[in-house]
């Protein structure tokens, strides 16, 4: 395991605890059993990263190619259970194998890899070559992937309602930007400064998609997790930028609760105080930010949320006025009193957001 000195990782699920809860609820245990089995499973692995955190994790030496900018990925497989990292199934520059799982995930991390370096001049997540692993076929009907402030993990899912973690690629791109934060701003993962958290996962998830498609902002779907659910689920994602609130609206696990401005915002004790529910309104203003300048989302519109996420002046405890005050700032300093600026300005105020 890495220590990673005064920083503070979390336990980060893409799946949210809301939508597991409601389906663990379910009548038919086919449904319901791995939900249940998942939650369990999140709580064991969430409490094991508080205990690591406190007690301190042994430092390995970095990998003699560590810093250069090539991405160093190991894939590992679990072998449906939980032991982790598990057995080293791909190294990096071997060849493919026939496990698309572990194909997908060692071309899924070196997209992430590829677009923090071109785009931001990132060398990976920690801006210093840090190895990128990740564990595939972990545990049995396992509905959830985690960054675990280590490493990725991803579940198989039930393959009734939910399909392989793999699949999406800003799936991934989401968890490894939890590490980018982790290594930048920290923010304190309850709250609104965590709803930001899950906001700036969702916004890099979304460009490293949009970037490995070479899609513009209006060809985008703007949509995080699509193709993750199965075909019975009535729905087309986990959450939805353009339109918080529509990813999907099913009879077993109930309606998308993201708002999309402050009108709606969730007031609540459970997801650490609505982290990937409140995120809804940060995303639906990056989402109006990057459509109303066009072109390629992370030309710009990304642009500014990287400085603000790793420019030194966001505050752990940040709240939605904070990020979106040094996101108009940020726009100023680069851009000037410019098209930028007003983008910036106006998509916050239509998610109802002030800026100082």
């Amino acid at each position: 395991m890495t220590s990673y000195g005064g920083f503070e990782p979390v336990f980060c699920t893409i799946v949210p605890p809301h939508v597991l809860d409601k389906l663990a609820q379910h009548e038919d245990p086919v449904l319901a059993g791995p939900a249940r089995r998942t939650l369990q499973r999140d709580a064991f692995e969430r409490t094991h990263r508080q205990l690591t955190t406190v007690i301190g994790a042994p430092t390995v030496a970095p990998r003699a190619d560590a810093g250069t900018e090539k991405p160093q990925r190991t894939i590992f497989d679990a072998r449906h259970g939980t032991d982790l990292p598990g057995k080293k199934v791909r190294g990096e520059g071997e060849e493919p194998g026939k496990d698309a799982t572990v194909n997908r995930a060692y071309a899924a991390l070196g997209a992430t890899f590829e677009h923090f370096l071109k785009v931001y001049g990132r060398n990976s997540i920690d801006g210093g070559g840090l190895p990128l692993d990740a564990t595939v076929h972990y545990d049995r009907e396992y509905n959830n992937a985690f960054w675990n402030g280590e490493q990725m993990v991803f579940g198989d899912g039930d393959g009734e309602i939910f399909l392989d973690f793999t699949i999406p690629l800003d799936v991934i791109g989401h968890e490894l930007t939890h590490g980018v934060t982790q290594h930048t701003a920290n923010l304190t993962y309850y709250g609104q400064p965590g709803a930001l958290n899950e906001s700036v996962s969702d916004v890099f998830g979304a460009l490293i998609k949009q970037y490995s498609l070479g899609q513009t902002a209006a060809e985008a779907d703007w949509l995080i997790g699509a193709g993750l659910l199965a075909p019975r689920v009535t729905g087309v994602a986990l959450r939805s930028m353009k339109a918080p609130g529509t990813a999907y609206d099913d009879d077993v696990l109930g309606k998308d609760p993201q708002p999309a401005t402050m009108d709606d915002f969730v007031r609540t004790g459970r997801d650490n105080g609505g982290v990937h529910i409140n995120s809804g309104i940060p995303n639906h203003a990056f989402y109006l930010v990057a459509t109303a300048l066009g072109g390629h989302a992370w030309e710009r519109a990304g642009l500014l949320w990287y400085d603000v996420l790793t420019g030194g002046e966001l505050a752990q405890d940040a709240l939605f006025v904070d990020f979106a005050t040094l996101t108009v700032k940020a726009a100023r300093e680069r851009y000037g009193d410019a098209e930028e600026l007003e983008a910036v300005r106006k998509a916050w105020e239509q998610v109802g957001v002030r800026t100082l």
